[in-house]
């Protein structure tokens, strides 16, 4: 494998560093001088979101300069701009060490977007901010190719070889049948079923997670993985519709089954930097990311009516909770995650 070369004009052509005019008439910023962020921030290495336009990658970016990080960020294409600006405001984008624009269909490209990072945040390869097209089949060979080219030019080119990889729990949970069993790191979803089933967000993310694990052990990338369940606005019921859409398909069988689980967008971020910050300390394979699992009928109608979608999840109701108020039953583990944020916590105590 050829290490990652910059060619003159080539690369010129390939890394677009994007700055705002307004801003950069207001004062100097990360942009253009890195070693001009906070004192917080240089004590801190590189780090690389990738489509930091999206909704969780965005709070990973907020999380990650909150935390003091210089924060590097990719986007698709040039047009992504305005949806990072909308998203995390002109005051955190004038913080960011760079924009870069890199398809992750583009090794070389991204390959000049991860130079001299320590670590690369990849949420997602197809980002759709507006919801407009959904998550289709052809999603899915998308998805693959998308991680296959970040581990690759992590490998190739990263100052330090770690990649944080966000998967999803669907990639865990479905396995078909009202199956009495643990769901943890340990689960994948059974591939031909979210096929039978035209679950695509499902079969994208378990495909694509398990061609990061092969891909990472070939570049010899250290990798981690997060697997959130359904990303809600900062608080319970306020689901984020774009992303909600797609990951709701079949969400009538994951609620009867205990398996409908949420995250507040915010600290499945802090999730994200948390497991980085322990791969020091050992931190390593996949975890699940989530902070309630919806057990309850009127939680089911109160995420239903967060959504305008009136009878997605509770339309079955009879079916669901034959005992009428009964809590459904839940066999989804996240313990493993709980005791790194336990542990890490207790060490960021001791340091203060």
């Amino acid at each position: 494998m050829q290490a990652c070369e910059s060619e003159g004009e080539r690369e010129m052509a390939r890394i677009k560093l994007m700055v705002p005019l307004a801003l950069k008439q207001k004062q100097d910023s990360c942009f253009t001088n890195p070693n001009k962020c906070s004192l917080s921030a240089r004590k801190r290495d590189l780090v690389c979101v990738t489509s930091g336009n999206s909704y969780l990658g965005s709070h990973i970016v907020k999380e990650l300069q909150a935390h003091g990080y210089p924060v590097r960020v990719t986007i698709q294409n040039q047009v992504d701009f305005e949806d990072l600006r909308e998203l995390i405001g002109d005051e955190r984008i004038n913080q960011l060490e760079s924009i870069v624009v890199a398809s992750v269909g583009d090794v070389e490209g991204l390959c000049d977007a991860f130079r001299g990072c320590h670590a690369i945040f990849h949420t997602s390869s197809f980002v759709d901010p507006h919801g407009v097209s959904g998550y289709s089949e052809r999603m899915v060979p998308l998805e693959a190719e998308g991680v296959t080219n970040v581990i690759e030019a992590c490998g190739r080119a990263a100052y330090e070889k770690r990649c944080v990889f966000t998967s999803s729990l669907l990639s865990s949970i479905w396995k078909g049948g009202n199956v009495e069993r643990v769901v943890d790191e340990s689960s994948w979803s059974d591939e031909g079923f979210c096929r039978e089933n035209k679950l695509w967000l499902a079969l994208g993310k378990t495909i694509a997670e398990k061609v990061a694990w092969r891909k990472s052990k070939e570049m010899k990338v250290e990798l981690v993985t997060l697997c959130p369940g359904l990303i809600m606005a900062p608080s319970f019921p306020n689901a984020h519709k774009e992303t909600s859409v797609p990951y709701l398909k079949g969400g009538q069988s994951m609620l009867q089954q205990g398996i409908l689980a949420t995250g507040d967008v915010k600290k499945v971020a802090e999730a994200h930097v948390y497991v980085y910050e322990a791969m020091d300390n050992g931190a390593s394979g996949r975890y699940l990311c989530f902070e309630r699992v919806v057990r309850k009928l009127e939680e089911a109608i109160e995420l239903e009516n967060g959504l305008h979608m009136h009878g997605l999840l509770s339309g079955r109701r009879q079916e669901v909770f034959p005992e009428g108020d009964e809590e459904i039953r839940s066999n989804l583990d996240n313990s493993k995650l709980a005791k790194l944020i336990l542990q890490a916590s207790r060490r960021s105590s001791c340091k203060q």
